[in-house]
């Protein structure tokens, strides 16, 4: 049968299940009826809760150590153990609005604990990394899960019960982690170190999961009770375990306890001599108690008479007390808000005190990511310098492609000038021409008219001018042909005049190319200037970088040294070692060891008879031929 963790209420009054030990010395449920006002409900649930961690931490123990072996997930009486932490968890949670809903959740203060304890910082990034893991309660309980595995769970949550006032945050001021039964159930957890637990967090869907508490598991049987005597035996092995695990603890701070002692002996005999400058003191005090008790008892009779007058002084100055009161309890009030605002100074302190240790791990993180900006660096230098390579053979081609076009033109402009002098020979030879037709025609005018003229005087004379007008027929079929063959010799002309504009124009549009050509030759001269002076700029800049990678290497190797000399050399043993590191030869009677001052391996004296003076000291020491060619390369690299 299964219950809500608190039991049940009915309005008129309450019925709280309560845990009374019996007469075997176990526990047993009890419903009691106690009137709403008596008590709080909330000191009630706290209580319900402390008794349900008891027996389910004492239940899981003793079912374990029965057991015999590593715990899975799968055990009833682990998952009832996380079921009653996670109502613990719960309880008195703050609800906190957001833009869809509100929400109440567990995980804010678990993942508080990372900044509080470093080595929770694992549990949280393993919990993130998580695939199946979707909401914060899923995440909260893989948290439980992982740190009962690491058995750190009472060290987590003591850190978290400690700050108050980073859990007031996630927290109401009557819940259970805020009150002192938290801090019992701290206590409590320290017990489950005896446990041994394998859990698989990965495969678990611990998103919806339903958390309700199985009392059945702790109800007492007769069976029980027989095994009383067991269940003595078993909490013997657990005290018996719990003090060896103390004694280990304790045994670790040996060390911090030798140099407290050294410290505390060094302050006793402070202290005695404290103690005898005390004891003189004493003395005087003493004389001087008895002169003062004499002068009390003179005081006294003054004091007894000033009273009477005083006490009527007082009852006037009660009066004013009351008016002034008022002022004063502003004041309080003042000095309270002032308390608040200084506590949340505290608080925003705290938390840049977090952001600065997370800084410190940034830098970290950048110091690794500046020695891979390096290695990046010197491969884009060797990218860089086979470009430049590739743009020098470019400008040779353009350069050498340049000459022959030159060539070219000079060419074309002695044929240009040649078939100029041709059209202007050919235009004058046309004019010429021109000048024939035009005389051509006017003597055919002339003849034309001659004939008109002929016809009208010799139409009486017809006979006897037939001879001339043969001769003159025979005349005009010359001047017809000599007509064709000119006109023929026209076309030819004209034909040959388009052939040489068609040429010119042709040339021309080739000008314009060379034209062009010049013009892109300019522009990739300036482009090859501003190529030169980029390239030129670039090599200062990698010379620069050059200069500062190698100072930057530099110091990284001398930082590497220094702690290499803080954390101390491997000084290798002679036994390890039977032949030489270097050269590999078998050691002999005849052929010693000899130890490495910088870098503390075994060495034939051949690979290691140099000397050079280390940090570690002044004095030139033995170094072996590697660490011998290092030092100088790097002391020659520092001197400018």
């Amino acid at each position: 049968m299964t219950f809500q963790v608190w039991g049940w209420r009915r309005e008129d009054a309450s019925q709280v299940l309560a845990w009374v030990p019996d007469a075997e010395g176990g526990r047993r449920g009890v419903l009691t009826r106690r009137s709403l006002a008596t008590k709080d409900p909330t000191a009630v649930e706290r209580a319900n809760l402390l008794n349900m961690a008891k027996l389910s931490i004492k239940g899981l123990i003793e079912s374990a150590l029965s057991f015999g072996r590593t715990l899975d997930s799968d055990y009833p009486p682990l998952q009832q153990f996380f079921v009653v932490m996670e109502h613990c968890l719960k309880h008195g949670l703050k609800v906190r609005k957001s833009f869809l809903s509100y929400n109440k959740t567990i995980w804010g203060p678990l993942e508080l604990v990372e900044k509080l304890y470093p080595e929770a910082e694992e549990i949280g990034a393993s919990v993130r990394d998580l695939p199946g893991l979707k909401t914060p309660l899923g995440r909260a309980r893989a948290w439980l899960r992982l740190a009962l595995m690491q058995k750190k769970m009472a060290d987590y949550l003591r850190c978290l019960i400690i700050q108050r006032d980073l859990l007031s945050e996630f927290y109401e001021y009557h819940a259970l982690m805020m009150e002192e039964e938290g801090a019992v159930i701290v206590g409590l957890l320290v017990g489950l170190n005896v446990i041994d637990a394998n859990l698989c967090v990965k495969g678990e869907d611990l998103d919806s999961q339903v958390g309700v508490i199985d009392f059945s598991m702790y109800l007492k049987n007769e069976e029980d009770i027989g095994n009383k005597e067991r269940n003595v035996q078993i909490a013997a092995i657990l005290d018996q375990k719990n003090y060896v695990e103390e004694l280990n603890r304790q045994l670790n701070t040996v060390s911090s306890l030798h140099s407290r002692v050294d410290s505390l002996e060094k302050s006793n005999t402070k202290l005695i001599e404290e103690l005898a400058i005390a004891k003189n003191n004493i003395i005087k005090l003493q004389e001087e108690n008895h002169q003062l008790r004499s002068e009390n008892k003179l005081i006294l009779m003054k004091t007894q008479q000033h009273l009477e007058v005083t006490k009527v002084d007082v009852e006037t100055e009660l009066q004013t007390y009351k008016h002034s009161r008022q002022g004063l309890d502003e004041m309080y009030n003042e000095a309270r808000r002032q308390l608040r605002d200084e506590s949340q100074l505290r608080q925003d302190v705290e938390n840049e005190l977090a952001v600065q240790v997370s800084m410190k791990h940034e830098i970290e993180l950048a110091m690794k990511l500046l020695e891979k900006d390096i290695h990046e660096k010197q491969d884009t230098l060797i990218g860089l310098r086979q470009q430049l390579e590739e743009v020098k053979a470019i400008n040779i081609e353009m350069y050498q492609k340049l000459q022959g076009s030159e060539d070219g033109l000079k060419e074309k402009n002695e044929i240009i000038a040649r078939l100029e002098e041709k059209t202007n020979k050919i235009t004058a030879a046309m004019r010429q021409l021109e000048q024939r037709l035009q005389q051509a025609e006017k003597a055919q005018m002339e003849a034309e008219d001659e004939d008109e003229k002929y016809l009208q005087e010799c139409l009486s004379k017809s006979d006897s001018l037939q001879k001339q007008i043969s001769q003159k027929e025979k005349q005009l079929v010359q001047l017809e042909t000599d007509l064709k063959i000119e006109k023929e010799w026209r076309q030819t002309l004209q034909e040959d005049l388009q052939k040489e504009k068609d040429a010119l124009s042709h040339l021309r549009n080739e000008t314009q190319q060379i034209i062009s050509l010049k013009k892109e030759f300019l522009n990739l001269q300036d482009e090859n200037q501003q190529l030169k002076k980029i390239y030129h700029e670039q090599e200062q800049a990698l010379q620069e970088l050059g200069n500062k990678l190698s100072e930057s290497k530099l110091k990284i190797e001398d930082i590497k040294e220094a702690n290499k000399a803080l954390q101390g050399l491997v000084w290798l043993k002679d036994k390890e070692a039977t032949h030489c590191k270097l050269c590999e030869k078998e050691f002999s009677l005849s052929k010693r060891k000899h130890h490495c001052r910088n870098c503390g391996e075994i060495f034939c004296n051949a690979c290691s008879d140099n000397e050079l003076p280390l940090p570690s000291s002044p004095k030139p020491v033995r170094v072996c031929d590697s660490c011998h060619a290092l030092l100088i390369q790097r002391c020659s690299s520092n001197l400018p």
